[in-house]
C-alpha cells in the first residue's frame, strides 16, 4: 500500500475545495480512494494509531471517519483483525424522510443508475385501481427497471402512476419525483410496508445473485398534498446490500 494513500498531504489536496469536520474530510478521502480503486475490496487499511499519525489528527476523529464509512457499508470492522473495504455495495436508509432513490444515494455520495425492463401505459388492472383511487378503464403509466448503485444492481423497482399524472413514462430519464415534480406532481407523503422475502430464479438472475437469496420487499403508496394517491411502488432490494434503519423516539404519557 502506497504511504501517500495516508497521509496529511493527499488529505488536504482531496478537500482543497470543501470545508467541513476534519472526520468527514477524511471519509471523503478514503471513499474516493475505495471509489477510484486505489483501495480494493478486502484490502485492510492501516491501523487507527497510524492513520492518525499520518493525517496529523486525533484517534478519535479517526475514529469517527471509520464509522462513518462502516455506516455506509463501504468498510468492514472485524474483532482484533481491522478495518477492510467492503465486498461490495451496501447502502443503509434512514426512513425519517420522503425521498427518492435516486437523490437518496446522490446524497450519500454514491451514483445510481437505472436499467430499463420496460415501460409504457396501460388500463389499470384492479388492484393499481383500488390502490390509486381510479376509475375502472383509467389508464395508468409503468415503470419496471433495475436500480443500480455505482453499477451495482441493488433493486427490482416497479413504479404505477396515473396516467393523468404521468401522461409519458419515457419523459423519466433518471429520477421519477424529480420528474414529476416538474409536471407539478410531486409527492407529499407515502406510507412503506416493509417484508422478507426470497429472490426467485428471474429476480436473482436480474440482481446478479444465487436463487433464494434472501431480499426485502418494499411497498410504497405516495400522495399529493391534497391527498390523492399518486404512486404504487413495489421493490425488492438485495439483502446483502441494503439495511433499514428507523428512528423511535419515547412517547411519554402526560398526566
Amino acid at each position: 500500500m502506497s504511504g501517500a494513500l495516508f497521509h496529511r498531504e493527499a488529505l488536504a489536496g482531496a478537500d482543497s475545495e470543501t470545508a467541513g469536520p476534519l472526520y468527514l474530510q477524511l471519509a471523503r478521502h478514503v471513499r474516493k480512494l475505495i471509489a477510484d480503486g486505489a483501495l480494493q475490496v478486502e484490502q485492510a487499511l492501516p491501523a487507527e494509531r497510524e492513520l492518525a499519525e499520518r493525517f496529523g489528527v486525533s484517534r478519535v476523529t479517526v475514529r469517527k471517519a471509520l464509522q462513518e464509512l462502516v455506516d455506509e457499508g463501504l468498510l468492514q470492522q472485524r474483532a482484533r483483525a481491522g478495518t477492510y473495504v467492503s465486498r461490495g455495495v451496501h447502502v443503509v436508509q434512514a426512513l425519517s424522510a420522503l425521498t427518492g432513490f435516486t437523490e437518496d444515494m446522490r446524497s450519500r455520495g454514491l451514483e445510481p443508475s437505472s436499467h430499463w425492463l420496460r415501460r409504457g401505459t396501460a388500463t389499470a388492472t384492479p388492484d393499481e385501481a383500488m390502490a390509486l383511487g381510479l376509475q375502472p378503464g383509467e389508464m395508468v403509466s409503468r415503470l419496471h427497471r433495475v436500480r443500480l448503485v455505482d453499477g451495482t444492481p441493488i433493486a427490482i423497482e416497479h413504479a404505477t402512476i396515473a396516467a393523468r399524472f404521468l401522461p409519458d413514462p419515457d419523459s423519466v430519464r433518471g429520477s421519477l419525483y424529480e420528474r414529476l415534480r416538474v409536471l407539478g406532481h410531486g409527492p407529499h407523503r407515502a406510507l412503506q410496508r416493509l417484508s422478507a422475502i426470497v429472490l426467485d430464479a428471474e429476480q436473482s438472475k436480474i440482481l446478479q445473485v444465487p436463487p433464494g437469496t434472501p431480499a426485502l420487499s418494499i411497498e410504497r403508496r405516495s400522495f399529493l398534498k391534497d391527498g390523492r394517491p399518486l404512486e404504487l411502488m413495489r421493490s425488492q432490494y438485495r439483502g446483502d446490500a441494503y439495511d433499514v434503519i428507523v428512528e423511535l423516539n419515547l412517547n411519554e404519557a402526560k398526566g
